[in-house]
């Protein structure tokens, strides 16, 4: 698989302080890609070195196979977290501006326009002024000004802020239908749910440092403890449980007689869930038997919290 972007050892340096210090990363084509972190990791400075507003001490980034250079600016991007109108312009004669100064002709810019207002459905938006829209609606002329050009990368900071769930989820569903025609993106957020949908890759920034990445499948894999979630239907749940306790190691448990179900979480290596199945389908009704895939949220917390213990 090819590499949009790839990063190479990225160190950046504010006086004292080190924002990013060998950071060292390949972002596949055509995939999403999640760059998270706790605030101060460092995302922004190497989105902003991405974007060349500032550029790296040492290290080298290759866009597309070529050397990051300024031509490249037209093929990005770039949804920053604090959003930038001119509040006092309408929306349309503003949208119009930024197209062209991504490069478009007039002409296109309008047809392009014409094509996202009416597919956000947001054709009335044209003559107000951006002072008049709420947060959540300027956030959707940002959101088709970045895309309008058609950019080989898309990078984007929290572009869920200040949405409501409805329309967090059109730009979500417009997001996943870019990335479906071609394009890469980098998506930069604290919402671990927003990374569980759509990212396939992520990578993970703390005090400057990487200390995670990879195809988020496969670290989800790594990150196993081997627990498993039960319920079963039973006539004689305090019997079992007890017998259970003295065969596995159950972490938690909850019968309840009423309901004849028995629900506990119990540790044990993959190998020996088979063994555990067998003693009890010859003992209950097996309603529920599955092991327990950390999410992308615990991930992110015990690799930040183990990397503070170290530290």
């Amino acid at each position: 698989m090819n590499n949009i972007l790839v990063t190479k050892e990225v160190t950046k340096r504010f006086g004292e302080h080190t924002a990013l210090n060998k950071v060292s990363l390949e972002i596949p084509e055509n995939s999403i890609y999640g760059l998270l972190g706790p605030n101060g990791a460092g995302k922004t400075t190497l989105i902003r070195i991405i974007n060349q507003i500032t550029f790296p001490d040492r290290g080298t980034l290759f866009f597309d196979g070529e050397p990051l250079n300024s031509h490249h600016i037209a093929q990005i991007g770039y949804l920053p977290e604090e959003r930038g109108l001119y509040k006092s312009m309408k929306v349309g004669e503003q949208a119009l501006y930024l197209a062209q100064l991504k490069g478009l002709s007039k002409s296109e810019a309008k047809k392009r326009l014409k094509f996202w207002f009416e597919r956000l459905e947001i054709e009335g938006w044209w003559h107000k002024k951006v002072q008049e829209l709420s947060k959540g609606m300027a956030q959707k002329i940002q959101f088709i000004v970045t895309v309008l050009h058609r950019p080989k990368l898309l990078i984007f900071d929290e572009p869920f802020s200040g949405f409501d769930p409805i329309n967090a989820n059109i730009i979500k569903e417009e997001i996943l239908k870019l990335k479906e025609n071609g394009t890469s993106i980098i998506f930069s957020t604290h919402r671990m749910e927003s990374v569980e949908e759509l990212c396939e890759y992520i990578a993970l920034l703390h005090n400057s440092e990487k200390v995670l990445d990879g195809k988020l499948s496969d670290i989800k894999k790594e990150y196993k403890n081997n627990i498993f979630d039960v319920c079963l239907d039973v006539e004689d749940g305090d019997s079992l449980l007890k017998e259970l306790e003295g065969k596995f190691k159950l972490r938690s448990s909850t019968y309840r007689p009423e309901e004849g179900q028995l629900e506990f979480t119990v540790e044990l290596p993959f190998a020996d869930s088979k063994e555990m199945l067998v003693h009890l389908s010859n003992r209950a009704n097996i309603v529920r038997f599955i092991e327990t895939i950390p999410s992308a949220n615990d991930i992110f917390i015990e690799t930040v919290q183990s990397k503070e213990v170290h530290e």
